[in-house]
C-alpha cells in the first residue's frame, strides 16, 4: 500500500452540526458541535426563491422543518425532478427567505434520535452561519472553519438559481478567498469545483460516493475517480476527497488502498459520515440489536484514524473530539 501517513492535523468535522443530538443545520447544532471542540462546522447549502443561501440538507424540507402545519403553504407542495429522480414535498425554491423563517427545524431521523429540541430553532443563512464561527473563534481563542456544500448545483443553476456565485459572495464578504482562509468548498459534482477553481484560492473538497456518478456527468463513475489515475485528475482542481467511509474498507482490518492513493497524489482525505448508531456503523462496531442502539462509534473512529485520515465527518463530534485526542496522547 503507498504510505498513508496523514498530510494534515485529522480535522473534527462536524457534520451538519452535532446532528446526533440537536436537528441538524440549526444554529443550536452548529454552536453545540464548536462547544464540543469540533475544529469544523459544516453546512450543506441550498437558495431560497429570492437568491439566499440557507443550510439544508437538501432543498426538500417536508422532513426537516414543520413546514407541512402551515396550512398557507399547503399548496407549494409539489412533485419534482431532483438529479434524476421524482422528489414530492416542499421546496427552499418556492419560498422566500422571509418566508422559510416563519418555519421551525425539526430532526430528520425521529426514529432514531430525540424529537425534544423540534420547534425551537429557525432556519439558518449561510451568513448567519459565518458569523456564528467568527464570534466563536474570537470568544474561544481558537478557529473555527466552515465546510459548505453547494447542494445540486446543476439543477439550480439550471432553474436559474446558481449558488456557486452567491457562495463566493458570502466568503468574499467574509474575507475569506485563499487556501489561509478557515473555509472548505465541497460538491458532489465536478463541473462547479472546477469553475470555482479558476475564481477562488480556498480549499476545494471533491464527494465521492460509494456507488453511482457525478449528477453533472462530468465522470464516467465514482469508482473510476478513486483509481489513481482519476485521484491524480481529482488533484487538479481539489485539495482533497470526501469519501463514503464504506470506502475506507471495513474498518476491521481490511482497508483499501484509498487513503495512501489519495495522498500519493497529494489529496487530503476526510470521508463521511461517522455515526453511533448501529444502523449507520459497520458491523464489527455494533452492540446489540437495535437500529437505534448506540454501537462502538470511538472504535470505528479510531480505526479510521490509523489509516491516516486527515480529517472526518461526524454527527457526533464530542465523541471524535475525544477519540482523537486520545490517539494524539498515544491512550486508546
Amino acid at each position: 500500500m503507498p504510505d498513508s501517513k496523514p498530510l494534515s492535523h485529522p480535522l473534527v468535522i462536524a457534520h451538519r452540526g452535532a446532528s446526533g443530538e440537536r436537528p441538524e443545520h440549526t444554529i443550536a447544532a452548529y454552536d453545540l458541535a464548536i462547544t464540543q471542540g469540533a475544529d469544523v462546522i459544516e453546512p450543506d447549502l441550498v437558495p431560497t426563491r429570492d437568491g439566499v443561501l440557507i443550510a439544508r440538507h437538501e432543498n426538500e424540507i417536508g422532513g426537516t422543518t414543520d413546514v407541512a402545519q402551515h396550512p398557507e403553504f399547503a399548496d407549494r407542495h409539489t412533485t419534482k425532478t431532483i438529479d434524476g429522480q421524482p422528489v414530492t414535498g416542499w421546496f427552499t425554491e418556492d419560498f422566500t427567505l422571509a418566508e422559510l423563517k416563519r418555519l421551525r427545524a425539526r430532526e430528520r431521523l425521529p426514529q432514531m434520535r430525540s424529537t425534544a429540541h423540534d420547534g425551537q430553532e429557525a432556519i439558518p443563512t449561510f451568513d448567519e452561519i459565518i458569523a456564528l464561527a467568527k464570534t466563536r473563534s474570537k470568544e474561544r481563542g481558537r478557529t473555527i472553519a466552515v465546510y459548505p456544500e453547494t447542494k445540486h448545483p446543476s439543477y439550480f443553476a439550471g432553474i436559474g438559481l446558481g449558488t456557486d456565485r452567491p457562495l463566493l459572495a458570502a466568503l468574499q464578504r467574509a474575507g475569506w478567498t485563499t487556501a489561509a482562509a478557515p473555509v472548505f468548498i465541497q460538491s458532489f459534482e465536478v463541473n462547479n469545483l472546477k469553475w470555482l477553481r479558476a475564481r477562488t484560492g480556498v480549499r476545494l473538497i471533491q464527494l465521492i460516493a460509494a456507488e453511482g456518478a457525478p449528477a453533472d456527468h462530468a465522470a464516467a463513475s465514482y469508482a473510476a475517480m478513486v483509481t489513481p489515475a482519476g485521484l491524480r485528475a481529482v488533484a487538479r482542481y481539489a485539495w482533497g476527497i470526501g469519501p463514503d467511509k464504506a470506502m475506507l474498507g471495513d474498518l476491521e482490518g481490511q482497508a483499501t488502498t484509498l487513503v495512501g492513493d489519495a495522498h500519493a497524489a497529494a489529496l487530503r482525505v476526510h470521508p463521511w459520515t461517522f455515526r453511533a448508531e448501529n444502523a449507520f456503523l459497520t458491523p464489527h462496531f455494533r452492540r446489540g440489536t437495535a437500529p437505534a442502539e448506540h454501537g462502538d462509534l470511538a472504535g470505528e473512529i479510531a480505526s479510521a484514524l490509523r489509516l491516516g485520515i486527515d480529517g472526518f465527518f461526524t454527527d457526533y463530534p464530542l465523541i471524535g473530539v475525544s477519540t482523537r485526542d486520545a490517539m494524539r496522547s498515544g491512550v486508546e
